[in-house]
């Protein structure tokens, strides 16, 4: 049966749509989200004095980001017991020719989609992702050595401040990006929010990925 057209856009999409991400792939970006935002917020109460002065109460500033910071890589353990998930860190964790490919495109800034071929992530998401993933470890280990001072030598910990600011200071800027693309792309959200994309935008973006 065709689907009805007096229905409004978003659900005539709905109909034809495809999954895209699991309940446990949602929950881990969205819980992984909110305690970035936490840190990103807070870190900015700690550095920013406009902020400082605003919020006030420093002790209770830093020990809200460093117990959301430490929960950091608890979302993505969890999300683990899936094996939908545990796919998708396959796929995000293999580069293929046709990455090589979608990179030399963005570089050209060839927005054309059969000059940007992808499976189910494209190579400026997996890149995104591997950076993000081993930037966390490093503010985790950084951060880590910050907060338990007696652990290391006081050249150690003047090393670990200057990596946990200057990259703090780069994820912002990542993530700055990161949200743009997301704001830029109705979509791509929609995949994220609902766990169903429209048929036609996944064969327009991602023609390699087989759902």
């Amino acid at each position: 049966m065709n689907p009805r057209t007096d229905l409004p856009p978003t659900a005539v999409a709905t109909t034809t749509g495809v999954p895209r991400f699991t309940r446990a792939a949602r929950w881990a970006h969205r819980t992984t989200a909110a305690l970035t935002g936490l840190c990103v917020f807070t870190a900015a109460c700690l550095y920013v004095p406009p902020l400082a002065q605003l919020v006030g109460r420093r002790a209770l500033v830093v020990t809200v980001h460093q117990w959301s910071g430490l929960a950091l890589p608890v979302p993505v353990l969890a999300a683990l017991l899936s094996r939908a998930f545990r796919a998708d860190l396959g796929r995000l964790n293999r580069f293929g020719p046709h990455d090589r490919t979608w990179l030399r495109a963005a570089l050209r800034r060839d927005g054309r989609p059969s000059q940007r071929p992808a499976g189910k992530f494209n190579a400026g998401q997996k890149i995104y992702a591997a950076w993000t993933a081993g930037a966390t470890l490093v503010m985790l280990g950084t951060g880590l050595m910050m907060w338990f001072t007696h652990l290391t030598p006081l050249v150690w910990r003047t090393g670990a401040t200057f990596v946990h600011d200057w990259l703090a200071l780069t994820l912002g800027i990542v993530l700055a990006g990161h949200i743009g693309m997301a704001l830029a792309d109705p979509e791509a959200r929609r995949g994220m929010r609902t766990g169903t994309v429209d048929r036609d935008w996944a064969r327009r973006e991602h023609p390699l990925w087989r759902p």
